[in-house]
């Protein structure tokens, strides 16, 4: 999903401004480092787990006695499929299970149309770079979805959780509330963005949209030429304008842990959803930045959750 060069387009925009490039990665003591492994189940069992990684590196992780595991629904470890996507939350220097998340998935874009009567098969428009996708509703996750997200039809924006199954995709669990405008109608941000404002706080979510392992965010206030993406610039937040490959730094108030992380798409559809993440208090509306799943779990998210309370500012 990422754009060509964009370490090399940090570096120049710093060389212009005169200011030093800054570091990708975590902030220094932000408590227990945490690491995500992401690939294919080789071997599992109650104890190891051996992960392929999209490199196509070996890696043989130790399974906490407390560990957990999500597959469309709680699991343990041990029962995860041979071949399954993962994205594993790792302790203790990297090598000790806490967390799996098998198969998941985030639905999020502009829906086109809604067709069936029990189980829902719904397109979505997913944003110039990552076009159009189909996924399937059960009709056991009907109820429970619409709580969240009452009008399932054209035009409203629909953000949920799911898990890949046999091909397809299964959209079971609401991420967001549902924002009562229709995608075209994104409230107006509030007056002018103030440069002397050095931090912005709001909610900050994730999507599989980004390579596999892949360390980067999605940002809505990109120019439209500068990222080919004729529906960016669009947010109800003050968000400042920023460049592609620019450097943000990324605060997870419900955990205390910071990342530099760079720009590395353009977030038209995030910038859509004018809503609030209640992980730990309430946050402002707007959605400031859309993490790929690896940078989400680093810095202490739930994927399942699909949201923390951020504030965000140039690395």
């Amino acid at each position: 999903m990422g754009y060509p060069s964009v370490d090399r387009r940090r570096l120049l925009a710093a060389a212009a401004l005169g200011r030093e490039a800054g570091v990708p990665g975590p902030a220094p003591g932000d408590g227990v480092p945490v690491r995500a492994v992401a690939g294919e189940i080789r071997d599992v069992s109650p104890h190891l787990v051996v992960v392929e990684t999209p490199e196509g590196q070996e890696e043989r992780l130790v399974i906490a006695p407390s560990a957990t595991a999500w597959n469309g629904g709680d699991t343990t470890p041990a029962d995860l499929p041979i071949g399954a996507r993962v994205i594993i939350r790792a302790l203790h220097e990297g090598k000790v299970v806490d967390r799996i998340w098998a198969g998941i998935t985030r639905i999020t874009g502009t829906i086109l149309s809604v067709e069936g009567r029990t189980d829902l098969a719904v397109e979505l428009a997913c944003g110039p770079h990552r076009g159009r996708r189909t996924v399937t509703v059960p009709h056991r996750a009907t109820g429970r979805l619409q709580v969240r997200h009452p009008r399932l039809e054209p035009g409203y924006l629909l953000d949920a959780i799911g898990v890949r199954r046999d091909g397809g995709c299964l959209a079971l669990l609401p991420a967001t509330s549902q924002p009562p405008y229709p995608a075209r109608a994104v409230p107006p941000p509030p007056s002018a963005y103030a440069g002397t404002q050095q931090r912005v706080s709001g909610t900050v979510t994730w999507s599989d949209g980004f390579d596999e392992g892949e360390q980067g965010l999605a940002y809505p206030m990109v120019e439209r030429s500068d990222a080919g993406c004729p529906e960016a610039e669009v947010s109800c937040a003050g968000l400042p304008y920023l460049a592609m490959g620019s450097l943000v730094q990324v605060h997870n108030q419900c955990t205390g842990r910071s990342a530099n992380v760079p720009i590395v798409a353009c977030g038209c559809v995030a910038g859509r959803f004018c809503d609030r993440c209640v992980e730990c208090g309430t946050s402002p509306r707007g959605r400031v930045a859309e993490l790929s799943p690896s940078t989400f779990v680093e810095l202490g998210g739930e994927l399942v959750k699909g949201c923390f309370n951020a504030h965000i500012g140039l690395g």
